[in-house]
């Protein structure tokens, strides 16, 4: 075994950071033998230096992370502290001074990634990321190297512990969307401010790297189409349970019937009961790959937390430590398809819609004449009628969102129409 130990400087020491100093530290002997070298830690950047931190000895500590990251004798930079600047700076100065990096930094990666690939090439350095899109669950490697010779034509996943907890909970007891919030947040799974989570920002982000890295094209947070889960009621979860469904938040990224495009997108969707998804409960992640050849895989386990998400980047560090020892890299970045990102409107899927209309004859055809007029052709509907008023569930078969869209735009116009009361996209039949 090589003497010289590897030194790993670790950027933010929040509760993953803290967390993967711990287990380099506890687990030392057992890393240097799988990586075939001793791993050191050999600074951490933080900014509160005063912060007591267990078992990180203080002269580990900095508050000049760029000073750490240019010092030359570092083989792998750990990036942990989030958000765009300065992580960016600190990860391409990491690279110009010798370095590969461990990021978990999804925004910075749904967001810019290119750029971060290309500075890597340019140093010929590592850029391993399994932490940034599903906490422990391994899935970015499996898209990257086990799955990199056969097509994948779909990912769909729940990608947010948080957003699928509220649901769940919605789901199993009846709870409204701010009960079930609040139950989150006193258990630790949304934070105080929850709109990364609820409003899908979070998801959104997760979808851009796996698109991305399943269609070997370049899928910016931008062309992400994104709609929160605020607006779920316990009312669409009856509506759910009386078609054998539930309700997810759901990151799906798809590539088009004649391969010529990707679509990209976040949004609450119904899935059937018997589907794999609809069992996933509490704050677990499931992501869900259909390819040419392995057929239907699914990846599940805990998808945020200190200890999840610190395996996956100590996996990471162990990694990119091997490809050092071997003097070679891993696989960069995959863009060649070049594939365009297609809008929303050209989705082809189902919506399931709830209107208040007024009961009296000839309502349901006027309702059918709307739909038939946008091409949208109807599976099902039920109505029920008490005191003049009406409820009106109409599920339709697939077809472009745009169609759908301008459907309910036009029933929104229609005089027997009091309201639309609740629009839902139908995913995973």
């Amino acid at each position: 075994m090589r003497t010289r130990p590897l030194k790993v400087a670790l950027l933010g020491c929040g509760v993953v950071g803290s967390e993967v100093a711990r287990i380099m530290t506890t687990h030392a002997d057992d890393l240097a033998a799988r990586i075939g070298a001793p791993v050191e830690l050999a600074g951490v950047a933080v900014r509160r230096p005063d912060k007591v931190r267990e078992g990180i000895p203080a002269e580990l500590i900095t508050t000049d992370a760029t000073a750490l990251v240019k010092r030359g004798d570092i083989d792998v930079v750990v990036e942990v502290i989030g958000g765009v600047e300065p992580a960016r700076t600190l990860i391409t100065t990491a690279f110009a001074h010798s370095a590969s990096v461990v990021s978990a930094n999804k925004a910075l990666l749904a967001q810019d990634g290119a750029s971060l690939y290309a500075a890597a090439q340019e140093h010929g350095q590592d850029l391993y990321y399994e932490a940034a899109v599903a906490g422990a669950i391994p899935l970015i490697r499996p898209l990257r190297e086990s799955l990199a010779g056969d097509k994948i034509n779909r990912v769909m996943g729940i990608v947010n512990g948080t957003t699928n907890f509220i649901l769940d909970k919605m789901d199993t007891s009846g709870a409204g969307y701010s009960e079930a919030l609040d139950e989150a947040t006193a258990l630790g799974y949304a934070e105080a401010d929850p709109t990364a989570d609820v409003e899908g920002f979070d998801a959104a982000a997760k979808a851009a790297i796996l698109a991305g890295i399943a269609f070997h094209t370049r899928v910016r947070l931008d062309d992400v189409y994104r709609e929160g889960m605020t607006e779920v009621t316990a009312a669409d979860f009856a509506s759910a349970k009386q078609m054998g469904c539930t309700i997810k938040l759901l990151a799906i990224c798809e590539r088009a019937a004649d391969g010529e495009s990707v679509t990209a997108r976040v949004h609450p969707a119904m899935i059937p009961l018997s589907h794999p998804l609809a069992s996933v409960r509490e704050a677990y992640n499931a992501v869900f790959v259909e390819a040419d050849a392995a057929g239907q895989l699914m990846f599940y386990g805990p998808g945020a937390g200190g200890s999840p998400t610190a395996s996956a980047v100590l996996g990471d560090i162990v990694a990119v430590c091997r490809n050092r020892l071997n003097e070679a890299t891993g696989p960069g970045e995959s863009a060649y398809t070049q594939l365009p990102v297609s809008s929303m409107g050209e989705v082809v899927t189902r919506y399931h819609i709830s209107l208040d209309v007024a009961d009296k004859p000839g309502v349901l055809a006027q309702v059918a004449t709307v739909f038939a007029e946008h091409g949208v052709s109807i599976d099902t509907v039920r109505q029920k009628g008490k005191d003049g008023e009406a409820s009106l569930v109409v599920v339709t078969h697939r077809a472009p969102d745009a169609a759908l869209s301008g459907t309910v735009e036009a029933l929104r116009k229609l005089d027997t129409v009091r309201g639309v009361a609740s629009i839902m996209r139908v995913e995973g039949e």
